[in-house]
């Protein structure tokens, strides 16, 4: 079985989009916190995550806190981009098989959301 939230970590430490797939999923649900309905499965899970990744994860991302049950995980992170202090929370639920079934994104403060609903449009949009 998958430690999930180690593979997690060791994802987002090696910017690692393609160790992405094995770690979702097929019916995983991606909750943004800038778009109003879940995205549901793994294709669309892995487009957000991965925007996300050339958007959040840049030298000052780093992870504050961390909660940790049977199969679920909150992970508070704080990031500075273009000089705006962003903090968050990844609520990240698992299988049984250690594969992400929900991942959910929460961000403060009002001026962090609209740069990063700018940012997350932007890279959906340029996707291939």
């Amino acid at each position: 079985m998958l430690d999930t939230i180690q593979s997690w970590h060791e994802l987002v430490s090696t910017r690692n989009l393609e160790g992405l797939g094995p770690l979702l999923a097929e019916d995983v649900v991606f909750h943004s916190p800038v778009v109003h309905t879940p995205q549901r499965g793994k294709a669309i899970t892995s487009q957000y995550l991965g925007a996300a990744f050339r958007v959040f994860f840049n030298e000052s991302f780093r992870y504050v806190r961390e909660v940790r049950g049977p199969r679920h995980a909150v992970l508070e992170f704080q990031v500075e981009i273009e000089g705006i202090s962003v903090n968050g929370v990844d609520m990240i639920e698992w299988n049984e098989e250690g594969k992400i079934v929900d991942f959910k994104v929460m961000i403060r403060p009002l001026k962090a959301i609209n740069l990063i609903h700018q940012k997350m449009a932007a890279m959906m949009q340029a996707r291939p």
